[in-house]
């Protein structure tokens, strides 16, 4: 099933420039009513964003759409993704609407759909929407034009969602830590839940002006929280994006703990409490020590495409409970349905607090390999498999690297940017590999 729209992660793009444009939003919701008013009537549908100053805009083009297709709207304002993808089960809704670019600068925005259970949409409910977008936009009878309200108590009960994720006894009195909230979404719910299981809490990124979010902070650029770390002396720090569904840390000595030595904490404790089913899902872009890690654990590994959907896919094809990305998108899937940042933390803190180890402890286990990611960016869509010199040079140093070492090269699924990654076991070696390979690109594309 081909889309014209939806990518990998819902809808993305420039703010201005189609189909980020209100005119559009306004015909997404209308479409996307239609097609939710084809399963129940009258349907409820849930709209939340993140701090971006557009996502006013795109909140009133949705719900307008959404009424004309006579489909309540229930209007979350600021809330993490995982929040709504929680909230729309909770509330027995028949979707929910994330208004949010995720770690992209304020000038993107984009629209993620949840469905009834929480998950993302699956295709062919995408490509139905899709097709309503190319008819004419028509409105029901004015007795059935949908309602808007707000939820006033929604910032409460995520917060005792999140708490709810690990055992009531465990609390983390006397622990220091600083947390990053990107100027995002996350702002005034992530300190509040850390503080409420007992950690001191002192918090950077909490200044949203619609312009900032994850300007120079969040999971994204973890330097600033290495800073803040070394600077408060705090026992570790978390780093969410934007919407609040990426997860980076700092320990104590102020080094960056990735998704994938997330992912390994995360599966290490869940092993040794017996809560471990499945294999645990990454991506073609997790660490080799990952895979190792685990294998030394007697934990299968699978790799899936990039992107959290496919990660999830995975998951529930082999009934695994856990599944992560480098970049810090990791899903508890015994926990919550989607990638979630603040919960993911707490699973982390919950393992410290059972072994009495430090968050640098417990990384220990896991050896990375030195990867090299170097961006390309291009100014439209292209087909890798038909560069041919590139692909060469790729097969190329691939043979040079063995099987100790990992090539791969894509196209980001929301960004405008060709990837390209090299790993292996010689930094120096990965590093030159991964400049050559990025300039072929370049001069391809030029």
């Amino acid at each position: 099933m081909k889309k014209s729209y939806f990518g990998t992660d819902g809808i993305r793009g420039r703010v201005g420039e189609y189909p980020i444009t209100a005119d559009f939003m306004l015909k997404l919701g209308w479409a996307a009513g239609r097609v939710f008013s084809l399963d129940r009537h009258p349907s409820n549908v849930l709209i939340g964003k993140d701090t971006r100053i557009s996502g006013y805009m795109f909140e009133s083009a949705l719900e307008a759409g959404l009424s004309a297709a006579g489909i309540n709207t229930q209007l979350l304002g600021p809330m993490p993704t995982p929040a709504i993808a929680y909230l729309t089960r909770t509330f027995r809704a028949q979707a929910g609407i994330v208004i949010s670019a995720s770690h992209n600068p304020h000038y993107d925005n984009g629209i993620k759909f949840f469905g009834p259970d929480g998950m993302k949409l699956p295709d062919e409910v995408e490509c139905q929407i899709e097709e309503y977008i190319d008819k004419p936009m028509t409105t029901v009878d004015s007795s059935q034009i949908g309602k808007a309200a707000r939820i006033g108590d929604a910032v409460g009960r995520y917060i005792e969602f999140c708490k709810s994720t690990i055992p009531s006894r465990m609390e983390f009195n006397g622990v220091k830590i600083v947390v990053d909230c990107a100027h995002g979404s996350t702002y005034h719910i992530a300190p509040h839940v850390f503080e409420e299981v007992g950690a001191s809490v002192a918090a950077i990124g909490v200044q949203p002006n619609g312009l900032n979010i994850n300007e120079g902070v969040g999971a994204t650029k973890p330097e600033r929280l290495a800073q803040a770390v070394l600077e408060e002396g705090a026992d570790f720090g978390i780093a969410l994006d934007g919407d609040g569904d990426r997860l980076i840390m700092v320990d104590h000595k102020g080094e960056i703990v990735d998704g994938d030595e997330l992912v390994y904490i995360i599966a290490k404790s869940r092993l040794e409490s017996g809560g471990l089913r499945g294999p645990v899902i990454g991506t073609l872009m997790s660490n080799l020590g990952l895979e190792h890690a685990l294998e030394a654990l007697g934990v299968e590994f699978k790799r899936a495409a990039v992107g959290d959907r496919y990660v999830m896919e995975m998951m529930l094809q082999h009934d695994s409970v856990l599944g992560g990305e480098s970049s810090g998108h990791i899903i508890c899937r015994d926990r919550i349905t989607t990638g979630d940042g603040i919960v993911s933390a707490l699973q982390v803190m919950a393992a410290m607090h059972e072994t009495g180890k430090s968050l640098n402890e417990l990384k220990s286990g896991m050896t990375k390999y030195p990867q090299c990611l170097v961006n390309v960016k291009v100014r439209e869509r292209v087909n890798l498999d038909e560069l041919e010199d590139v692909q060469a040079l790729k097969s190329e140093i691939q043979r040079e690297l063995g099987n100790k070492g990992r090539v791969l090269l894509r196209a980001s699924g929301t960004e405008p940017l060709i990837r390209v990654m090299v790993e292996g076991q010689d930094a120096d070696i990965v590093r030159a590999a991964a400049d050559r390979l990025a300039n072929a690109v370049s001069s391809a594309l030029n």
